[in-house]
């Protein structure tokens, strides 16, 4: 095996307490607590599409202040990730303390950045014929969420955004297990953040893969997706112990600009280099958190490539039913809900209407029991076939 794939397969990568901001709350305890017991975090409005409400995975929790902060940095994305850097401070301060000189790289994924505070801007410009003063394009640039943490805590090592739409923040943390392997790093804040605005609930709309109604993985009445926000970080480091970021697996199916390959072949490819990666067989996984966005398509393509690779054996569920399909943001923050089930020993309930669909490959859909867990897989699959899976393992320390 050439050096460089050697050094990924065995480099450590130890995640640190999740940070977290999602329509389920902003501290672990209580999101934790809705999670395996299955409660929704999605709230009806018509914000985005007048006269049409929708249920959406909206963030309720109060936002850092952003009006001292650089004009380019002030957008609700930002102040998503401010939210979440508040939580992962305890874990850094330490990092800092035992390694003063330690690089820190920034690694996040979104797909909207600040594109909200664009679309107030030119409803301006429609109304007064020129843009607000406060207006700057840099907001809205994909590479803003990393500039801002880097600018925020003052790092000077890699900083960069991925935007590949839902695999974005998987792909995020699968990034910064690199730098680390490849000794560009010996820290990384990785994961990511996205925000609800007008053109993302519009154009999913303009798909039509929005459910007006809570929507239904996995269920024969599933009818679209529910879109929420969120951001979730990780300190990633090179140590041992505790859960670690043990595999991940990348494929592009290249097959259509929306709709996933149908026969799940490039969904099954992503998860069979996590396990391979990771040196473990499918039979030693314990929970898989789907990518399950309701719709026919995913969830068709989806249930094929789990049963191709687990049979019914392993509990699944998708959790986007609770928390709306966080775009960007969904592959941490789903990874951050392995580590809660891989913490807790509980399990994530698929929550439906129960309807079972004969059409979908079987596969065992998790209820809320606890369970013994070492090892949770995770999948994010996006526009243009871009799938990404992620392997956590739990250790003894």
């Amino acid at each position: 095996m050439p050096e460089f794939l050697s050094a990924l397969t065995q480099q450590p990568c130890r995640l640190s307490t999740p940070a977290l901001v999602c329509s389920l709350g902003d501290n672990l305890a209580d999101i934790a607590q809705r999670l395996f017991s299955g409660e929704r975090g999605l709230t009806p409005t018509d914000s985005f599409t007048p006269g049409r409400s929708l249920p959406l995975g909206l963030v309720h929790t109060k936002l850092p202040d952003m009006r001292a902060w650089p004009v380019e940095h002030r957008s609700r994305n930002n102040q998503l990730l401010a939210a979440a850097l508040e939580q992962l401070a305890p874990e850094l301060a330490a990092l800092r303390a035992r390694q003063p000189d330690a690089r820190v790289g920034v690694v996040l994924g979104t797909s909207t950045s600040g594109i909200g505070e664009t679309e107030q801007a030119v409803a301006h410009f429609q109304r007064d014929s020129e843009w607000p003063t406060s207006f700057v394009y840099q907001r809205q640039e994909i590479g803003s969420p990393s500039a801002f943490v880097a600018t925020h805590l003052g790092l000077d090592g890699p900083a960069y955004t991925l935007s590949t739409a839902c695999s974005s923040s998987a792909r995020a943390l699968a990034s910064g297990r690199r730098l680390l392997a490849l000794g560009l790093c010996d820290a990384v804040i990785a994961g990511g953040a996205d925000s609800l605005c007008a053109l993302t609930v519009n154009g999913f709309a303009a798909l039509g893969a929005v459910s007006e109604q809570p929507c239904l993985p996995f269920s024969a009445n599933r009818c679209g997706i529910n879109i929420g926000e969120a951001a979730a970080l990780f300190l990633l480091t090179p140590e041992t112990g505790g859960i670690q970021l043990a595999g991940y697996g990348e494929s592009s199916d290249a097959h259509h600009i929306s709709a996933p390959l149908a026969d799940g072949s490039g969904a099954l490819a992503a998860m069979t280099a996590a396990l391979a990666m990771a040196g473990i067989t499918a039979e030693q996984v314990d929970y898989v958190n789907l990518h399950g966005t309701a719709t026919t398509q995913n969830d068709s393509m989806e249930a094929q490539a789990i049963h191709a690779l687990f049979a019914d054996r392993v509990p699944c569920s998708s959790t986007k039913a609770l928390t709306g399909h966080t775009l960007g943001a969904c592959g941490a923050l789903e990874a951050a809900f392995c580590w809660l089930a891989l913490r807790e020993g509980c399990l994530p309930p698929q929550i439906n209407d129960g309807v079972v669909d004969p059409e979908l490959a079987p596969i065992r859909l998790a209820t809320a029991d606890a369970a013994p867990l070492h090892r949770a897989l995770t999948n994010s699959f996006a526009f243009g076939g871009n799938n990404a899976t992620l392997l956590l393992e739990r250790t003894d320390d």
